[in-house]
């Protein structure tokens, strides 16, 4: 502002004279835009936001808090005088009756309505669902694991879509061991894999307390493969011989229990066929395979192959090998080995069992083993009894390995 001495006249300048004209009067608050456009939340129709915002008993509105439904037609000094009247509630002072409530933006009753974005705390929606279905079957000691496609699933490339595959585990154990996957569709979010994955020596005690944990997961060929989502099925929820059908949201990753007790900590599995050949006057032992051995190279796998032992071993005769298999954490053996010796003398022998890892150059790894006789317990001594007793009839079954083995000798 200009400064004057006593008896001069007084000069304006042309900022203060322009300052007059716009701001007359008291100082009012200024006006905002979204007084003029309200925001309407996303999804809402914008014709529906201001007839939403007032109930159907509502008393009319002044003049300005309808501003936005006038017609372009009226006049710049109508929308001016219901400017001032909408801004003017603001400052007056308070009367007997609420003043302030008609001034209020038409949208604020709107903004307290629940977020659009809840939707991405919803793991279904985020990560995509998995159709799979489950058959045990308990005759054969086998899981069959179909996984038939999946929708829906989170974009985990540049291109906005994925390369997807999906693996399975079996929870407690080894990941490497008992690890199966099916092969990888390229540039999809929807696949459609129609894969049945097999799981062999599965017994009723494995149905009781073991987990299958399926993932999907998005290979990547420069770097890691990502994991996009996974679920969990306990195996004492299917029936045996019954397929069952599942479709299920996928889940962000869940912790693995380290806390398992060591005592259930497995080597793999080996399915062993005795029979009592009447013919042949010996006992016949087949090695038929093995499954989820432990892995005891450097790149994941084993080179496994079998040896076994008849025992007592008087003339250090006894001992047969099978043939190696190469990179394998599941190998087929299917062969057959001959002990020449009077049935009733299979009372007073132990047949010993032993899985090892080939190696070139050094010392071959240990794996695991088993041994089946009169001394043993369980389904290994039902196993032997069930031979003695039933003379020519081949008798199949399943044995857990365990990393120690009393009586046996832990080199080759």
């Amino acid at each position: 502002m200009t400064l004057r001495r006593r008896g001069e006249k007084a000069t304006i300048s042309i900022q203060e004279h322009m300052a007059i004209d716009v701001c007359p009067g008291p100082i009012r608050p200024i006006k905002q835009i979204s007084d003029y456009f309200p925001r309407f939340p996303r999804g809402l129709p914008p014709d529906a936001g201001p007839r939403a915002a007032a109930p159907p008993d509502t008393p009319a509105r002044p003049a300005a808090a309808s501003a936005g439904r006038r017609s372009p037609s009226d006049g710049a000094r109508d929308d001016d005088e219901d400017v001032d009247q909408l801004f003017g509630a603001y400052g007056a002072s308070p009367g007997p009756g609420p003043a302030p409530s008609p001034g209020r933006p038409p949208a604020k009753p709107l903004e307290e309505e629940p977020d659009a974005d809840g939707y991405e705390s919803d793991d279904c929606t985020a990560l995509g669902t998995l159709d799979f279905s489950l058959l045990y079957d308990q005759e054969n000691n086998a899981l069959h694991c179909t996984i038939a496609k999946a929708k829906g699933l989170k974009p985990m490339d540049h291109n906005g879509l994925a390369d997807p595959y999906v693996k399975l585990h079996l929870l407690p154990g080894a990941s490497k061991a008992n690890k199966l996957r099916t092969k990888t569709l390229r540039n999809t979010l929807n696949p459609t894999w129609n894969e049945t994955l097999t799981y062999y020596g599965i017994t009723d005690e494995d149905m009781i307390r073991k987990t299958l944990r399926i993932s999907v997961c998005d290979e990547d060929k420069f770097r890691h493969n990502e994991f996009i989502g996974e679920t969990r099925v306990p195996l004492k929820k299917l029936k045996p011989n019954h397929t069952k059908t599942f479709s299920i949201c996928l889940e962000k990753q869940l912790p693995v229990d380290k806390t398992e007790d060591k005592s259930l900590e497995e080597r793999g599995r080996i399915l062993v066929s005795l029979k009592y050949s009447s013919q042949k006057q010996g006992l016949l032992v087949g090695i038929v395979r093995c499954a989820h051995l432990a892995a005891m190279d450097a790149n994941g796998y084993s080179d496994p192959y079998v040896k076994i032992y008849l025992k007592p071993d008087v003339d250090k005769k006894s001992k047969h090998k099978t043939a190696v298999k190469k990179k394998t954490l599941n190998p087929e053996f299917n062969e057959e080995f001959c002990y020449e010796i009077k049935h009733g003398d299979l009372a007073k022998k132990t047949l010993e069992i032993t899985v090892w890892d080939y190696d070139i150059g050094k010392s071959n790894d240990f794996i695991g083993g088993v041994v089946l006789g009169i001394n043993a317990k369980g389904e290994r001594l039902k196993h032997w009894f069930d031979c003695l007793k039933n003379k020519d009839k081949r008798i199949e079954r399943w044995h857990t390995l365990t990393n120690e083995l009393p009586g046996a000798v832990l080199s080759d």
